[in-house]
């Protein structure tokens, strides 16, 4: 059987199924790699369209009636994550009137930038925002087309080389706030594919990742064909940022992260409030 299976074109995503792409993980089932930014993917999530695929976390609330939660493959920041950040050194509250360049509505980013904003300034606020696709945010925000700029992916680790400033750390306001890992990206599985299908499945990936992180050169060589330019010492931070046991296994510790931070989604009508399936 064909499962198509939905990733982003990124080196860490790239790493996370080398093992499957190069034929290190024993299945009959053929594995069909579709690569497609994860705004894409989250619209794809939406009308069922991929048999297993990456979504953000924030778009796993729009599509949990329809996928199940796998434990691996997720990206989480543990203490670091998607960042705000401008041209000049700013205060968060210096943003209140300003416009920030946003990667996408549903990505999780997008939700904890939301969820910052009505903790700091009340239940009723908003930041203003325009869509930029995230490989333009820094360049836009250094040109001053945008007051700040909201990033993700190998941004988080060159901003600095651009004269950007830090405004303020999702992963850092998200740990001190709960004490948890921030979820980012998850795999998820769908679920008109059966228990037994959905098994294999999640075994063939998860064993995928292990295979990875046996074989770490070989997989960061792969991944690399995908890192936009990226040199090898980058890369492979950025993998080790995203890719590591967590990644292997959530755990309920990161099941916990997931649940907590849709349902304080949820609590402010940013999401819908919706039950966590997870395949063990």
């Amino acid at each position: 059987m064909k499962i198509r299976l939905g990733h982003s074109p990124d080196s860490d995503d790239a790493f996370m199924f080398w093992g499957l792409a190069s034929g290190q993980v024993e299945t009959q089932l053929e594995f069909e790699h579709i690569l497609r930014d994860i705004q894409t993917l989250n619209e794809w999530a939406m009308e069922g369209r991929l048999e297993t695929t990456a979504v953000s976390v924030h778009a796993f609330a729009r599509v949990a009636d329809r996928y199940a939660l796998l434990r691996h493959g997720g990206s989480f920041g543990e203490g670091y994550g998607p960042m705000v950040i401008s041209q000049e050194p700013l205060s968060l509250e210096a943003l209140e009137s300003g416009t920030i360049a946003v990667p996408g509505e549903l990505t999780s980013a997008f939700l904890e930038l939301n969820l910052l904003w009505k903790e700091r300034f009340g239940s009723g606020a908003s930041p203003a925002y325009e869509v930029v696709p995230f490989d333009e945010i820094l360049p836009a925000v250094k040109a001053g087309r945008y007051d700040a700029g909201l990033i993700i992916h190998e941004g988080q680790l060159t901003y600095g080389r651009e004269g950007l400033s830090l405004v303020v750390d999702l992963g850092v306001w998200w740990k001190e706030k709960t004490g948890l890992p921030l979820p980012l990206g998850v795999n998820v599985v769908r679920k008109d594919l059966g228990p037994e299908l959905m098994a294999e499945v999640s075994r063939c990936m998860r064993e995928s990742i292990d295979a990875g992180l046996r074989n770490r050169e070989k997989a960061l060589e792969y991944a690399l064909q995908f890192a936009r330019g990226m040199d090898w010492d980058t890369s492979d931070r950025f993998v080790g940022m995203y890719v590591n046991e967590r990644t292997r296994d959530m755990g309920e510790e990161g099941v916990r992260a997931i649940r907590l931070l849709l349902a304080e989604g949820a609590r402010y009508g940013l999401v819908p409030d919706v039950p966590v399936d997870v395949v063990d």
